[in-house]
């Protein structure tokens, strides 16, 4: 099969794969599909009857799905350009979902990471490395860009992006110091959010070399405003709870996260069916919850793999496994 052009190294391609093709006939989804590393390993196991339905919201991705189809096994794989909170309503349109509600999908696979490639396209904004534009959105059709939020939220909203999906301990002082500046000109590009973090931003101790370096807010900050601009948590939770419905009992949940927000929530829903982790009991005092944890410890990239895709580093894997 023909690669599509690659603009993302996948992260754990074979222990994701091994754990959600249980059945090569069976039906299965990849809610993040990127430059369609995982999607192109899935549909190599695939014969029969098996297909994949694969996400994403991207137009670049979509380019990278069609190069896939037209390197052949096209019959199995079906492309959705759509956000993966929108898994129910197309599952229900493909037929895997049935007229009664039972879901039919054998396995599904979630890569919550940002793709290399919108850090690296600098016209996106996604990226403090560039000078550029400050966009962030995933699907570039609509919605607020982070210029807008940072040009039209108060100093309460910024504040809590940033002390809640950042985690940024001066996320106030941020806010207000974005307030201000902006009375005299619009924040617009990366590089005026990344002076002003710079304004704020402790400097760590000097090295043994005498340099001295930025902490991590300024990454915090631009991973912020990316979850707010794609309001990626209320879309995670939504996908979770459509997954637990379109999964088959024994059905598949494979889940990538790469920051403490995302993994928390996997994980809840795993241990108890919603976000936050409330653990639900019958008469009886038995557990209910619709999923088993596959995994008793969270799946961590080798040290090879972090050395050769760096980025990797922060990916934590959970599975599960519908009751």
């Amino acid at each position: 099969m023909d690669k599509c052009p690659t603009y993302h190294i996948p992260v754990m391609l074979q222990p994701c794969v091994d754990a959600l093709v249980t059945d090569s006939e069976g039906r299965y989804v990849d809610v993040t599909f990127g430059g369609g590393g995982h999607s192109r390993e899935i549909l190599s196991r695939l014969t029969g009857e098996g297909h994949l339905y694969s996400f994403d919201q991207d137009r670049d991705a979509e380019t990278n799905a069609q190069a896939l189809m037209e390197g052949g096994r096209g019959e199995h794989f079906t492309f959705v350009r759509s956000n993966f909170r929108y898994l129910k309503n197309w599952m229900r349109y493909h037929g895997v979902i049935t007229a009664e509600g039972e879901g039919g999908l054998d396995g599904l696979l979630a890569d919550l990471g940002v793709s290399s490639h919108h850090f690296d396209a600098e016209e996106r904004g996604f990226s403090f490395r560039f000078d550029a534009p400050l966009d962030m959105r995933m699907n570039g059709r609509g919605g607020k860009t982070a210029a807008d939020v940072l040009n039209t939220y108060s100093e309460d909203q910024l504040a809590k992006i940033f002390q809640i999906y950042g985690e940024i301990r001066l996320g106030r002082h941020l806010a207000r110091t974005i307030i201000k500046e902006r009375a005299s000109a619009p924040i617009q590009t990366t590089g005026q959010l990344r002076d002003l973090v710079a304004a704020i931003e402790p400097k760590r101790p000097a090295d043994r070399t005498g340099k001295g370096g930025q902490s991590g807010v300024l990454a915090q900050a631009f991973q912020a405003l990316r979850i707010e601009v794609n309001h990626e948590m209320e879309a995670l939770e939504e996908m979770l709870a459509a997954a637990i419905d379109c999964l088959k009992p024994g059905g598949r949940l494979v889940v990538m996260t790469y920051h403490s927000l995302e993994d928390r929530m996997v994980k809840n829903y795993i241990k108890a069916g919603n976000v936050e982790g409330r653990v639900e009991q019958d008469f009886y005092g038995n557990r209910l919850a619709p999923l088993r944890a596959v995994n008793s410890k969270v799946i961590v990239p080798t040290e090879e793999e972090q050395q050769q895709n760096p980025r990797s580093r922060s990916a934590k894997l959970r599975i599960a496994e519908k009751i």
